[in-house]
């Protein structure tokens, strides 16, 4: 038992300074961690710009899961009727429905309609 408790209360108040300090230090790396993920994660991020009439694939989040070996997420194509603000696109389909989607999960359709051919893998023979 410790009954100077002048010696105790200093070395408490010790205490008390150092679990500040290291709090202030841990506060401090974790700031200089966060800046540091957000210029990364900014870095990697395409800025994609649309206009109307451009053609555009869409992703097909359903997919995600099992979409199968071969069959591709990316659903097109589609033409962007409107662009709206914050990045939401209204876009035209194929048989002339429209419907919203973000600006995220779409991207600048490369091959042109009439040059592509569909072909079923499932029934190689038929």
């Amino acid at each position: 038992m410790n009954m100077n408790f002048k010696a105790a209360g200093e070395r408490r108040m010790f205490q008390m300074h150092e679990l500040e300090e290291i709090r202030h230090n841990t506060y401090n790396n974790s700031k200089i961690y966060k800046e540091k993920k957000k210029v990364f994660h900014y870095k990697r991020i395409r800025h994609r710009s649309f206009a109307p009439n451009d053609r555009v694939s869409l992703f097909n989040s359903c997919l995600k899961l099992s979409p199968g070996k071969l069959r591709s997420r990316w659903s097109r194509p589609f033409t962007v009727k409107k662009v709206k603000p914050y990045g939401a696109l209204i876009l035209w389909g194929k048989k002339g429905d429209t419907f919203v989607a973000k600006g995220q999960r779409v991207k600048p359709c490369l091959a042109e309609e009439e040059g592509i051919e569909e072909m079923l893998l499932a029934d190689p023979l038929g």
